[in-house]
């Protein structure tokens, strides 16, 4: 994750959009990601040249998707936390990417709602781990929506369930962000009704002693995914102070 301070734009822009891209291939929900994030960051180039009355405000744009069966390892990952040769991703339909997020190895696939924020953190707060607390609240109280308890593990970014006793705490939501002038990309993946199977071929996020689970095998039921979509977007909404922008 890095990152690095940028003059900030005078008029906040709170303005976001949610696009729902359905299920999307990875490698072109990450170059349509890199697009997003470039136009921001060369915008704020721009502005630094101009004075402040001519700066024009960035953009805030979240991505709703889900992906294929892929795996994608983060900057800081090991490569042997893939359990899989090309042979073995070829039996089980599933991609393969090396990424430029933070965090390690982890699985998408469909039944996982996966949420990537491009948005330029100086129209809100300055503040990379106060962002990441905030996302990861969307998620629990979107849990909680559906009579979950769900929380954190000190050390250990990401949402769990049973998070107060180490020793039966499990994953239900994964999360790497990669961030630049305060804009950032990437984000958390939420397993909704994912096929737990496919993270039995890696060691997630480089933990080797935590199980993942789902929403749906913690409430006994298969969720409506659009309407769990929208439970998570409306908490982003509130917990940034978003104004949401319909599309």
């Amino acid at each position: 994750m890095e990152s690095n301070t940028d003059e900030k734009v005078t008029n906040q822009n709170k303005k976001t959009r949610f696009i729902n891209l359905g299920l999307k291939d990875y490698k072109e929900t990450w170059n349509y990601q890199e697009e997003l994030f470039k136009e921001q960051v060369d915008r704020k180039i721009a502005n630094r040249k101009l004075p402040e009355d001519e700066r024009t405000p960035t953009d805030n744009v979240v991505l709703f998707c889900q992906h294929p069966h892929v795996y994608t390892l983060g900057k800081s990952g090991k490569p042997e936390h893939l359990l899989l040769d090309a042979e073995g991703l070829e039996e089980k339909h599933a991609s393969y990417y090396k990424i430029n997020r933070g965090g390690d190895i982890t699985y998408h696939g469909p039944g996982q709602l996966v949420g990537y924020p491009i948005i330029d953190l100086d129209n809100f707060f300055t503040d990379i781990h106060k962002y990441l607390r905030l996302l990861e609240e969307a998620i629990i109280l979107t849990c909680a929506d559906y009579g979950v308890k769900a929380g954190r593990i000190d050390g250990l970014t990401g949402v769990w369930i049973d998070f107060e006793d180490i020793d039966k705490a499990r994953k239900i939501c994964a999360m790497g962000v990669k961030c630049s002038r305060w804009v950032t990309m990437h984000g958390f993946a939420f397993n909704v009704t994912a096929d737990l199977n496919y993270f039995g071929n890696i060691i997630p996020c480089g933990i080797d002693d935590k199980a993942v689970t789902s929403l749906d095998k913690e409430i006994g039921l298969v969720p409506d995914m659009k309407e769990v979509e929208e439970h998570v977007k409306g908490h982003i909404v509130d917990l940034f102070g978003m104004e949401l922008v319909e599309e």
